[in-house]
Parts: C-alpha cells; sequence; structure tokens
C-alpha cells in the first residue's frame, strides 16, 4: 500500500479514490458526537505540506489508538481515502504509531519539498553572496548564520500562503527571483538594498509563524503576539545591523550613501511591505525600492493562494473552483502554455 504526504493525498484521494497512508503528526483530535449521539474522533494531521482532518468513527479499527491520542504524536493513518461532500474521507481508518526512523521521514517532508526547499535556501544563500554593497552583504551574511534552522522550519504565514514548514525560505527565495528580474528592467532600483529588503522583510514570522524543532503545530509566541511580525523583524534587523557594523565600523564610514541612510531605507522596506495602514504597514511605501518590494510580496502571496486553491477548493463546474478567502472571486484554471502540434506546422 502506497505511503503519501498530505500535499499527494489530497490530489489523489480526489482523483482516484483507494486504499493509501498517510505518515504524520497529530495537531489536534477532539471527542465528538453524532446527532444520533454516537462518539467519534476528528483528528487534524499535519506534515510539512499542509493538514487534512479525519473522521475516526466508533465502527472503524482504530477507533481505541484515537481515544488515547494526544497533541504532538505521530501516527501512521490507513484507510480507503476519497473526498465527499464533507472533504477528505478515510473510511476504515486505521491508526498505529510512528517508528523514530518514520518520525525522522515526516521531519524532513517528501522528496519533492525536500529538493525545492534545499534549492531555495542555496539560491538565497548565493543572492545575499553576490551583493555587492559590503553592509547589505554583511548583515545578510549575520542573519543566515545565526538564524539558519529557525529560518528554515519557519512558514510563509499562519493560513494564507505558504503556511507550512519551511514556507519562508519558499517565499524569500521566489520573491528574491523577482525582485532581480523587476530591477532588470528598472535600473534605477537599489538590486542590493531589494535583496536585503526581501530577506528581512518577514524575518519577524520566524516567531510569529515558527515550527518547533520536532514539530508541525505552529505555536503562538507572545513576544511575537504583542509586537507583530514587522515591528520584530525591525527590531531584528537594527541589532544585526549594528553588530556587523561594530565589526567594520571603520570601513563603512568611508561608503557613500552613508551607513546610517543604508541602515534607514532598509527598515522602510520592513516597515511599509504590507502597502496600507489597513494592512499593517506602520508607514506607507515613500521609496521605489519600497514600492517595488511591496508588490513583489504581495503576487508571490496571491500566485500562491492560486496555487493552493487549485490543489484543495471545492470544483464547481468545469474549469471553475470555489474562491480562496483571500482573493476575490472563484478561482478559474489557468490557460497553460501552447504545446507544439505533432508532426509540426502543417
Amino acid at each position: 500500500m502506497e505511503t503519501l504526504s498530505i500535499t499527494a493525498l489530497k490530489s489523489l484521494a480526489a482523483a482516484n479514490p483507494g486504499e493509501y497512508a498517510v505518515h504524520a503528526q497529530v495537531a489536534a483530535s477532539e471527542n465528538r458526537e453524532t446527532r444520533g449521539g454516537k462518539p467519534y474522533f476528528e483528528v487534524m494531521l499535519a506534515d510539512s505540506g499542509g493538514t487534512i482532518k479525519i473522521k475516526v468513527w466508533q465502527d472503524s479499527p482504530g477507533f481505541s489508538k484515537a481515544e488515547a491520542l494526544q497533541e504532538e504524536d505521530w501516527v501512521c493513518a490507513r484507510g480507503l481515502w476519497s473526498v465527499n461532500d464533507y472533504g477528505l474521507d478515510a473510511r476504515d481508518c486505521e491508526l498505529r504509531s510512528l517508528q523514530d526512523e518514520e518520525i525522522a521521514g515526516v521531519l524532513a517532508g517528501d522528496e519533492a519539498t525536500r529538493t525545492k526547499q534545499a534549492a531555495d535556501y542555496t539560491y538565497i544563500e548565493s543572492s545575499c553572496s553576490e551583493l555587492s554593497d559590503p553592509r547589505f552583504k554583511a548583515v545578510c551574511k549575520l542573519f543566515l548564520d545565526k538564524f539558519t534552522d529557525r529560518f528554515k522550519r519557519s512558514g510563509g504565514a499562519r493560513n494564507l500562503h505558504h503556511a507550512r514548514r519551511g514556507g519562508l525560505v519558499e517565499h524569500v527565495a521566489q520573491m528574491m527571483r523577482c525582485s532581480k528580474a523587476v530591477c532588470s528592467v528598472y535600473g534605477d532600483l537599489n538590486q542590493d538594498l531589494m535583496i536585503a529588503g526581501v530577506l528581512f522583510h518577514d524575518c519577524g514570522k520566524m516567531w510569529e509563524n515558527s515550527y518547533p524543532e520536532k514539530g508541525f503545530k505552529m505555536p503562538y509566541d507572545f513576544g511575537a503576539e504583542l509586537m507583530g511580525h514587522i515591528s520584530f523583524g525591525v527590531e531584528l534587523a537594527n541589532s544585526l545591523w549594528k553588530e556587523a557594523q561594530t565589526k567594520a565600523e571603520a570601513d563603512w564610514k568611508i561608503l557613500d550613501p552613508p551607513s546610517d541612510k543604508a541602515r534607514l531605507h532598509l527598515m522602510h522596506l520592513i516597515l511599509s511591505h504590507h502597502g496600507s495602514h489597513e494592512f499593517g504597514s506602520p508607514v506607507l511605501p515613500k521609496t521605489p525600492e519600497a514600492m517595488a518590494l511591496h508588490h513583489i510580496d504581495n503576487i508571490d502571496a496571491k500566485l500562491e493562494m492560486f496555487a493552493t486553491g487549485y490543489r484543495e477548493q471545492e470544483i464547481l463546474s468545469s474549469g471553475v473552483q470555489k474562491r480562496v478567502w483571500a482573493l476575490q472571486a472563484n478561482i478559474v484554471q489557468p490557460l497553460g502554455n501552447a504545446d507544439p502540434l505533432e508532426g509540426g506546422k502543417e
């Protein structure tokens, strides 16, 4: 029997209902009753790709195991998977505890996720190492040296986009790719500032949306709740800037524009990246780099919502799916790229 990631299971069970297994962590388990008074458990399972909720009914083989489940337990859930009007369903669900090597595999993510996130992190490192302004280069390197592990296990958001372990790395890498493309068209933009701004714009999410070292349930951080990721990020970036400047103060003093001006421009990108007071930015974008970064951030977040929506949203009719909450309308399947006709042009 095939063992799937949650992402693969969602896709496959909809198209090809059948017997599958998934290895995951218990994010929540709740004892409920049907209208007729029969008990069942609603269990939320999580892995590197996302979460699913399954119902373990009283007559299922896994019911007794479900009674003993605790949050953060590791389980294999197997059953006859399909999708109905209420979502993903695992008929005749069986549950067993995972072994240590199986847990390590779940934490590492499925092969596609591991490969993508490793490539994205390498791209971030290389992009930062290529910066020509020694101040932005130094502060980016210091960030990556100090926070590699936390950065790699943080989500891009709690719900809306890149809401998975490692999602922040994926979001930052794609924004850096987009920033370089935009800078190649608009040559007056300061690309070094843009790359540094992308790296730091959501760095406060390493507390606001961070996962534990060995888990997939995103906790709520006391400090991040009180400050928010923008304020948290500015404080972190300022601290790292001062630390980097102390190590190379003599060299930085002779640079133009002055180092404190460069620092303030970087802080402005962090503070204004949500684009409006309504969405949480203390200041509005007031420089070309700030405006560009705000829109690049929004583009990547919105296109990720489309991608997730195509995988998960209810099909309303041929080519049309139910609206993703943060988008403005139902989503429609894209046109896609043209394939050459077989045999060439007639």
